[in-house]
């Protein structure tokens, strides 16, 4: 893995963590599922027409309109749409925890519904992320966490799980910055329907939501997708899922240093043991069985 590749992966990482911290703002002034489909709107838009005046076309591949539709539903409306309704009542860092699972729950459906193969370090690594996510719980749930809030996010994460799953080489055949463009305006036409039917415009205007909307659009919802593309690319998907280990240091920190959010001692030895977990089972992945 050359430094390219390492900066993107950190990069990735960085910008994916973010999302959280930078929703649970928003969500403090706006309805969540309005301002979602806003963003994918703008994103999306934006998407399309840079990758117009790239040369790509929207004519895409079978398998490419199969990614796009998955990863819009899955992805944009149900994980992220659950994490932005969640975050009305969760804490920005439990909610990034939650979602950085997501390469463990791929890693145990795999072993566990598809019998792919996993080695013994696979297996130290789930057990782990297991441990550090229910110690994680156990600790949230007992100090007065929302129930319904971190049943959103598992709800998400599942959804996210499912679209990684189903959707392969949706990368391939060209057209990346296009489809991630579609794959956002799909994500606004689903989160748009939904929100006329469950809220009601009510948006209390300052300049955090401003700043806090921009970036969400532009960096996670836009870069950052781009990005994991790119580098899925450059390096196979496997060893750039490793960079998800990162994902729940980052978020933590994100939250605690532009929110003041807290986090106790067992709190971090959780974040450490589910990075753990993470980083053990994409070792594992990427070393093949003899």
């Amino acid at each position: 893995m050359d430094l390219r590749a390492i900066a993107m992966g950190l990069a990735f990482a960085l910008m994916w963590s973010s999302a959280f911290t930078s929703a649970r703002m928003i969500v403090a002034d706006a309805p969540p599922l309005t301002a979602l489909a806003l963003r994918f709107l703008v994103s999306g838009l934006i998407g399309v027409a840079l990758a117009a005046a790239l040369g790509q076309s929207a004519r895409l591949t079978r398998a490419q309109w199969k990614a796009t539709t998955i990863f819009g539903l899955c992805q944009n409306a149900l994980y992220l749409g659950f994490n932005f309704v969640a975050m009305q009542w969760v804490e920005a860092s439990l909610a990034a925890i939650v979602a950085s699972t997501m390469p463990l729950l791929v890693a145990l459906s795999g072993w566990l519904i598809f019998g792919e193969k996993l080695r013994p370090l696979g297996v130290l690594g789930l057990m782990a992320g297991v441990a550090g996510v229910g110690l994680i719980m156990g600790t949230r749930l007992s100090g007065g966490v929302d129930a319904l809030g971190l049943l959103y996010c598992g709800i998400g994460v599942l959804a996210l799980t499912f679209a990684t799953l189903s959707v392969r080489g949706a990368s391939s055949g060209g057209n990346l910055l296009m489809i991630v463009g579609l794959q956002m305006l799909v994500g606004a036409a689903l989160l748009g329907v939904a929100a006329l039917a469950l809220e009601t415009w009510a948006v209390n205007w300052t300049p955090r939501l401003g700043l806090a909307f921009a970036y969400t659009t532009l960096v996670p919802g836009l870069l950052a997708t781009f990005v994991w593309f790119l580098l899925v690319q450059q390096i196979g998907a496997v060893r750039a899922a490793t960079f998800h280990f990162l994902n729940p240091f980052f978020g933590v920190a994100t939250a605690a240093l532009l929110l003041g959010e807290r986090l106790g001692v067992w709190d971090v030895v959780g974040v450490v043991i589910v990075a753990f977990g993470i980083l053990a089972v994409q070792m594992a992945k990427a070393t093949p069985l003899r």
